[in-house]
């Protein structure tokens, strides 16, 4: 079969060809390799006016005098030039509704074009989209990414995020769920607000490649090492901020037994290589599920806090605490979770040994890449 992935979040699409290449398919990835973590893609799409400070210059005062966005229109204009090689292909996925973050009139005619040329189209529910921002700002969750937005009013900072509530969007959303083969999602968090949606076909787990990242029996020697990596455009969103407050605490009262190492910004490469040595890693508070950052970490046979909810144990048959440590909003819950592993080595070597089988049973490249060609395939 030859599939399209158009679009990349935290390497979903690229674990998933390495699955689908295993099985013989021809598979294409296009987008722009998200942002400074820089995923690999097959067809780059490079934004010049991102790349020189003048053209940023020139497209903020645009947005602010004229409300035109320039780097919405170079999006639209770098997808629509590579059209003529997006073509003849057997599936198309995109990995989110606004996958060219250009103008949802725009996102539309480019659809248009490309559903001509090919044959089956599908989407991901795997970040903010219409049916999830919606779900979380009715609060049908008992917290969510939209919680910040709510207790603190956060109007500057999620101002991307509740615009896809705008009319535009919602215009945008519907085209797609109209023309679409049918949604997946790709955790708990999405596959909630797509529950009895006609549309929606299945959940299917993000995909670990196992074959590349080794799992490394943990090894505490003085202290227990623990990590935090924060990306500064979405760490309130994550709860970056409770994090911080809880290791802050840790960190003053057991200063001879933990280190705690703090990262902003940096390249996912380097990412991975800093918390190699770690023992446990924060992830995000927000969710119900765990995130690619959280599952390689677990892979590894990292002790993850992350969203580990009762929805989440229930639908894979799981014990509180053994698999994963789910992250809460709240700073005391935090600090006592984070004690009880300290005062308790053993947990966190038990947890570790548990995390890798999850990833391996549920989560594996090749199992989830065969979930997908069956979907796509009966959808």
């Amino acid at each position: 079969m030859k599939i399209l992935l158009i679009g990349e979040y935290s390497r979903l699409h690229n674990s998933l060809k390495e699955g689908l290449i295993k099985f013989g398919h021809e598979v294409t990835i296009v987008g722009t390799g998200d942002g400074f973590k820089d995923y690999p893609v097959d067809i780059k799409i490079n934004s010049k006016i991102s790349k020189y400070s003048f053209l940023r210059f020139i497209s903020k005062a645009l947005i602010r005098t004229l409300r035109i966005n320039i780097v919405k229109l170079e999006n639209y204009y770098n997808f629509n030039s590579i059209l003529p090689e997006l073509k003849n292909y057997d599936v198309v996925q995109l990995i989110n509704e606004s996958v060219l973050k250009s103008y949802p009139s725009l996102e539309i005619r480019f659809l248009k074009k490309l559903t001509k040329q090919n044959h089956k189209l599908f989407v991901l529910s795997c970040g903010t989209d219409y049916l999830s921002v919606k779900y979380a700002n009715d609060k049908k969750l008992k917290y969510s990414n939209l919680t910040p937005y709510h207790e603190k009013k956060l109007k500057k900072e999620y101002q991307f995020v509740m615009q896809r509530l705008s009319p535009s969007h919602y215009k945008l959303h519907a085209f797609i769920f109209n023309i679409t083969n049918g949604v997946i999602a790709s955790d708990i968090d999405y596959h909630l607000p797509l529950l009895n949606h006609p549309k929606y076909l299945k959940i299917i787990p993000n995909a670990i490649n196992t074959d590349k990242i080794n799992y490394s029996p943990l090894i505490i020697k003085d202290r227990i090492h623990i990590f935090h990596g924060i990306n500064s455009s979405n760490t309130i969103k994550k709860g970056g901020d409770i994090f911080e407050e809880a290791l802050k605490i840790i960190g003053n009262k057991y200063q001879d037994r933990v280190s705690i190492k703090t990262t902003y910004d940096i390249p996912y490469d380097d990412y991975i290589k800093i918390y190699n040595d770690t023992h446990i890693l924060m992830d995000q508070v927000y969710s119900y599920d765990q995130g690619y950052n959280a599952l390689e970490a677990m892979a590894k046979g990292k002790v993850v806090f992350t969203g580990a909810e009762q929805e989440w144990l229930d639908y894979y048959s799981l014990k509180e605490d053994t698999i994963a440590i789910n992250a809460l909003p709240n700073v005391n819950y935090l600090v006592e979770k984070l004690e009880w592993l300290i005062l308790n080595p053993k947990k966190i070597f038990e947890i570790s040994k548990n995390a890798r089988a999850f990833i391996e049973k549920e989560h594996h490249y090749k199992i989830i890449a065969e979930q997908y060609l069956k979907t796509w395939k009966d959808a």
